[in-house]
């Protein structure tokens, strides 16, 4: 018997028993194939290529500017990398709100051509046939509430969202509607930790925290954020494991050192 076949795989029903057992659900991004090892040896749950790829891998200000295929292309790569969690694709900007088509056409593509497990898509009741399509596809969908980057030149700024009592109404009502449609689970982006208290007392479909407090039944961060490769980002909600940024930066300084004065390749690393 190989290896492989004796690990067990997470899948979206995996999810819904860990809440039901009330065993915390461990999620981060990963966006290629060696990080996804790492990411996927360690044990998370799930793993989410995020659309947080465009900031992380390709430097853009926000998540709007990546594109499908580019999506697509991080999800091949990341799925070779892992035998264990449930891998998650964000479907991008642009790929599902309007037109359910268009979602499932873009859902169709991730799936086939990704290997990924399921998709993550943004927003509430506006985007419900969209996630009925897909749905009804047999795609299966993790919700997005709160903040939702994808948005956020609608609401103008990275702010905590639903404080107030009509938008912590409406994330309710949302989260409902997307279980009701059959969404496996939700990501809770930066609300308040007794909304997602709420929310998750709520529904019988896992939720999942980033900057929502403990409550949640799991968590997400950014694998960048969570390694510390990135110094100009600290939200409140980010806990840094490591200070990878100043251990990488002293790494390549002592190689550019030990090459100007020859002392690398010395005799035993050389033919």
């Amino acid at each position: 018997m190989s290896v492989h076949s004796e690990i067990k795989k997470v899948t979206t029903e995996t999810l819904r028993k860990m809440k039901f057992d009330k065993e915390k659900i461990t999620m981060l991004t990963a966006y290629d194939y060696t990080t996804a090892k790492m990411v996927d040896a360690g044990g998370v749950d799930a793993i989410l290529i995020g659309d947080s790829a465009a900031n992380v891998m390709a430097g853009h200000e926000t998540t709007l500017p990546i594109t499908l295929d580019q999506m697509i292309y991080h999800a091949q790569c990341v799925v070779r990398g892992v035998d264990r969690a449930l891998v998650v694709a964000d479907l991008p900007f642009g790929t599902y709100q309007s037109d359910p088509q268009k979602a499932l056409e873009s859902g169709v593509r991730m799936m086939k051509e990704s290997g990924a497990h399921a998709v993550k898509i943004e927003g509430g009741e506006e985007i419900a046939d969209s996630v009925s399509r897909l749905i009804n596809a047999g795609i299966p969908v993790m919700g997005h509430l709160g903040l939702t980057p994808q948005s956020i030149y609608q609401f103008g700024t990275y702010k905590v969202r639903a404080k107030e009592d009509a938008e912590a109404e409406k994330l309710i009502k949302d989260a409902k509607i997307l279980e009701e449609l059959g969404c496996f689970a939700l990501v809770l982006e930066k609300i308040p930790a007794d909304l997602a208290k709420k929310v998750s007392e709520s529904i019988s479909i896992p939720t999942i925290g980033i900057g929502a407090g403990p409550d949640c039944d799991g968590q997400v961060l950014v694998y960048h954020d969570m390694v510390g490769m990135n110094k100009g980002f600290s939200p409140k909600f980010l806990r840094r494991y490591l200070d990878l940024y100043t251990e990488i930066t002293g790494a390549v300084s002592q190689y550019v050192k030990d090459v100007k004065d020859v002392s690398f390749p010395n005799k035993n690393e050389s033919y």
